[in-house]
């Protein structure tokens, strides 16, 4: 059959820039599996649910896209003779989606109310394109397993000094250490240097690494992953990344290496890669070797790994847990937001996971994850629409990449606070906002000065202290003492000495410097840093932090405030001269290592703006400091002279005004950067409250009034453990991340811990792994 809408639309195959959302609606997590199967737009192909949500006739209505493909796909029965071998990134077994589902097509006009005729020539093409195109969902999976190398301008510009033969098999050993393998010979010198010392036994001294430091050479081959076809793993250290040599057999006969006469006799850093990862999981079995019991309901919906999205589905299941994001985004009885592109929309978005997660819809057994373990797992959701929105434009969180779970915290919080939201419905990162404020008193005069600063979460140092191994066995591991949460947080509030000049006095006996919570929030979120830094790497370690089951009180820890005894010390004026311009190799080195930009801005300059490793150490020594993120106060930011005409610049006040900020807010931003338009963008973030300047004549209607300070200053300040996101591995960008969440599951009284590892969630009675592995805090006042 066909209608007029049918002979009046021109369609056009998808083209490999378009996304096609075939496989679950971009309004809700309803999919080709379920019965009524899924809507794909036959003019701009989003995806639409076709069941009782009615999403795909919402599209219509909005887009007047009437046409549409109905897909609908049913499991087929495999009967297998053995478990299927367990998958990792090394091989994807080739079967295809034919293998597994049988799929139905209907085509139909959803205004006419008909079925279209799938071998009109008009739609034949189309549908034909549609099913054989990458799906949104697919092309993010694809990145998951793909390793994209490029190589780089110290690779295609390297100079080799005069060739030689090097020394290779039982003769070669590294120029620093008597070291035999994991060596890595440099392509320019022919240097053989040892690498750093790898987890799984692979010993190193990092003698390439001093070697690349001392002689200025960047390019470096492990000699044991060379093959005969031309792959190595090729390394640079002043990229400090991996790379891809299109000459390297040209480079490798410089010294005397044959590829023809190669044969790989270690694994390559993306096998060991592979080999941590899949050691990196936690436990879904009790002591005696059972599996943990799955957990199905509201609440109790898992999420699917796309691939290295485990720090992401960690962060998102503690998030909706909390009333103030469920409240926000779990709105059943409500619409959705009418927008052109439902995939683009970040409320939209938020909205379908709090569906997803909190309707029940979706959590329920799924009989084909029970072919290896005989328990039914559930199948999951895939974010991968929100994880390709809170990505995009963002260096790091739009690659495929294992990620900082608590840097996409503080990144969804931005994305968060930044959306546009009608009036009646709350923000709700507010709840996590507080105040922190710091104590300065010269140890000469005794004068004091107290600044505040507001922040939405805490970042705690865990002390360090190895136990010692027992009965001489130092192949036993590395274990540390436990601690409380309470030591933790007794550091961050101590006072301490700090070298400064006093203005008042002249004094250079040093300040004392105490952070203390002027307001509580109503959920404290938590960082615990528990990292040590070993052959120059920063590696992270495990140490059980003890946090009670129940209550406990915070109150020790706020701040008095300025007292009638003491006395302020006078205004600084801002200091003259030019403003500070970091060492352009140090800082990419710092923000290389994951340090953000202005932390690492600060540390060049307290520790004389040369050496990127002073500055790394000078870090991890001020990462509690309560303006550690504060702007860098240094020259011409409040001055009167060209440096602060530059940051008053009207097209960069413009440039602020059309993200939404006021012009008062602008000029204090910029004013506060140094001119900087895109850290004065993260300064607003940082500083949502600040009203800005009102002076040079600014127009304004009137006063306006202070905002209220984030949080409550009430006491007793009581909060209770809520959830923890947990990490396996050595650093924060590599293994996994789990959830642990408090809930009431099957009608109990108390609250149990739950589990939630990716799309696998189950009740949990470890406690130990919570404790050794924590890594992010959720605490709720209660």
């Amino acid at each position: 059959m066909s209608c007029h809408h049918l002979e009046s639309v021109v369609l056009s195959p998808p083209t490999p820039f378009q996304s096609v959302f075939r496989e679950d609606c971009t309004q809700c997590f309803d999919s080709i599996d379920d019965s009524a199967g899924l809507d794909v737009c036959l003019q701009c192909f989003n995806g639409g649910c076709a069941g009782d949500r009615l999403h795909s006739k919402l599209h219509s209505a909005i887009r007047s896209h009437p046409l549409s493909l109905n897909i609908r796909r049913k499991r087929k029965i495999v009967v297998r003779d053995e478990p299927p071998a367990k998958m990792s990134r090394l091989a994807i077994a080739a079967e295809t989606e034919e293998d597994r589902y049988d799929t139905s097509l209907a085509a139909k006009c959803l205004e006419c109310n008909v079925e279209l005729d799938l071998k009109n020539y008009r739609l034949a093409s189309v549908v034909d394109g549609i099913l054989h195109a990458n799906t949104f969902s697919r092309k993010e999976e694809v990145k998951a397993w793909e390793q994209e190398l490029t190589s780089c301008e110290h690779v295609l510009l390297m100079q080799q000094n005069n060739p030689r033969k090097i020394e290779q098999g039982e003769l070669g050993h590294c120029t620093g250490c008597n070291l035999r393998e994991n060596l890595w010979l440099c392509l320019e010198c022919g240097n053989l240097g040892c690498g750093r010392k790898q987890m799984g036994g692979i010993d190193g001294n990092s003698h390439a690494l001093s070697h690349s430091n001392e002689s200025g050479h960047g390019v470096a081959v492990k000699l044991g992953s060379i093959t005969p076809e031309g792959t190595a793993d090729v390394y640079c250290y002043k990229c400090d990344d991996e790379r891809i040599d299109e000459n390297l057999g040209q480079h490798l006969a410089h010294w005397g290496v044959i590829l023809a006469d190669r044969h790989k006799t270690e694994k390559s850093l993306t096998e060991m890669q592979i080999e941590q990862n899949l050691r990196w999981d936690f436990s879904m079995t009790t002591e005696d070797g059972k599996e943990l019991k799955p957990l199905f309901g509201p609440g109790l919906t898992g999420l699917r790994n796309l691939g290295n999205s485990c720090y992401l589905a960690s962060i998102t299941q503690c998030l909706f847990d909390l009333p103030a994001f469920r409240d926000r985004y779990f709105l059943p009885h409500r619409d959705m937001p009418v927008v052109d592109d439902p995939a683009a929309d970040l409320e939209t978005q938020l909205r379908k996971m709090g569906d997803g997660l909190w309707s029940g819809r979706y959590s329920k057994p799924d009989a084909e994850t029970a072919v290896e373990s005989q328990v039914s797992h559930q199948r999951g959701l895939a974010p991968a629409m929100l994880k390709h929105l809170i990505g995009k434009g963002h260096e790091e969180f739009s690659t495929m990449r294992q990620q900082d779970a608590f840097e996409l915290l503080q990144h969804l919080f931005k994305l968060i606070h930044r959306s546009q939201y009608s009036g009646e419905l709350k923000d709700p990162t507010e709840q996590f906002r507080f105040v922190l404020e710091q104590r300065l008193q010269c140890l000469g005069c005794n004068k004091v000065k107290y600044s505040s600063h507001e922040q939405d979460n805490i970042l705690i140092d865990v002390p360090l202290e190895k136990i010692p191994p027992r009965g001489g066995d130092e192949e036993a591991g590395e274990n540390y003492k436990s601690v409380t949460i309470q030591d933790c947080l007794d550091i961050l509030t101590a006072a301490e000495k700090v070298e400064l000049k006093c203005t008042s006095c002249g004094s250079n006996d040093g300040f004392s410097k105490q952070s203390l919570f002027k307001t509580f929030p109503r959920v404290l979120v938590v960082n615990a840093r528990k990292m040590t830094v070993i052959n120059w790497v920063p590696v992270k370690v495990d140490v059980p932090v003890i946090v009670p089951d129940e209550p406990f009180l915070l109150d020790r820890y706020i701040s008095k405030g300025l007292q009638p005894s003491e006395e302020q010390l006078p205004d600084e004026p801002d200091p003259p001269g030019p403003c500070f311009v970091p060492e352009p190799t140090s800082l990419a080195q710092l923000e290389g290592m994951g340090f953000p930009r202005n932390r690492s801005e600060k540390a060049l300059h307290a520790t004389g703006n040369s050496d990127a490793n002073a500055a790394m150490e000078w870090l991890f020594a001020h990462m509690e400091d309560a303006d550690i993120d504060a702007p860098l106060g240094v020259g011409g930011g409040g001055g009167k002279g060209p440096a602060a005409a530059s940051t008053a610049d009207p097209e960069k006040i413009e440039m602020l005004g059309a993200m939404g900020f006021g012009a008062p807010q602008a000029k204090k931003a910029l004013k506060e950067t140094g001119g900087d338009v895109e850290r004065a963008v993260e300064w607003l973030f940082s500083h949502p409250d600040d009203q800005g300047d009102f002076d040079d004549g600014a127009a304004s209607s009137g006063p306006s009034a202070p905002r209220a300070p984030a949080g409550s200053p009430v006491l007793p300040a009581s909060f209770q453990l809520q959830s923890i996101v947990c990490h396996k591995g050595t650093s924060i960008h590599a293994g996994h991340y789990v959830a642990f969440i408090r809930k009431k599951v099957d009608g109990q009284q108390r609250p149990t811990w739950v589990l939630f590892n990716d799309e696998k969630v189950v009740e949990s009675t470890d406690i130990d792994e919570m404790r050794k592995f924590a890594y992010v805090y959720f605490f709720k006042r209660v």
